[in-house]
């Protein structure tokens, strides 16, 4: 088995020792960190995504796996850094104001982040300014935002509209989940696209930058 794939069975495995001294191995063997990232590290996570969407593995899995990517990407950041390679796209997520649920959130950040995002994590209870001012700083491209109470999903529309009166939203998505969300709830405050659950989360991610 080559490096790159021993990386992605690590990965997939959630063995976050044995992918920190592996892409240590692949970067002293002078192969590229975009290589190590693509067809290591976010295969890996790939394959991870796939078997959390068919019911295969569950929370606690993604979050080793995740663990294991986070080890390899420490390694190869500053080297991706060096050679000016572009994440897929910028992504700022939270938890919406009033709300301190973050699991979901947490683990759709960190699918986001293996399938080559740069995540920039708000955490819970995120006001809806700030939504917007790190919207504006970073410079992103996507807005994540969830909810899993009814009483605080009604802030996130109001949210889109501070992207829109900042003239921040003909150049960001707007992507919404969580427990009672709904697709006709995302068309209603005109956001960009709705996921019901985290993998679904990224291929929404990726569809919305490819527009």
């Amino acid at each position: 088995m080559q490096i790159i794939e021993q990386i992605t069975h690590k990965i997939d495995t959630g063995d976050a020792e044995g992918v920190a001294e592996l892409t240590e191995q692949a970067v002293s063997q002078n192969i590229p960190a975009e290589e190590i990232l693509n067809q290591g590290l976010v295969a890996g996570m790939n394959i991870v995504s796939e078997k959390f969407k068919n019911n295969e593995i569950f929370i606690p899995e993604v979050l080793i796996s995740a663990k294991a990517m986070k080890a390899g990407m420490a390694i190869i950041r500053p080297l991706l850094a060096k050679a000016n390679i572009e994440p897929r796209g910028k992504v700022v997520i939270g938890t919406i104001q009033g709300d301190l649920h973050d699991i979901g959130k947490n683990i759709v950040a960190m699918l986001l982040e293996g399938a080559g995002f740069e995540v920039i994590d708000l955490g819970a209870d995120v006001r809806i300014e700030k939504f917007v001012e790190q919207a504006e700083k970073e410079n992103a491209d996507i807005v994540g935002m969830s909810a899993l109470l009814t009483t605080t999903m009604v802030n996130m529309g109001p949210v889109i509209e501070g992207l829109v009166k900042a003239g921040k939203k003909e150049k960001v998505r707007v992507m919404i989940g969580g427990a009672p969300v709904t697709q006709a709830f995302a068309d209603n405050i005109k956001a960009d696209g709705y996921a019901p659950d985290a993998s679904t989360a990224v291929d929404l991610a990726v569809n919305l930058m490819a527009k």
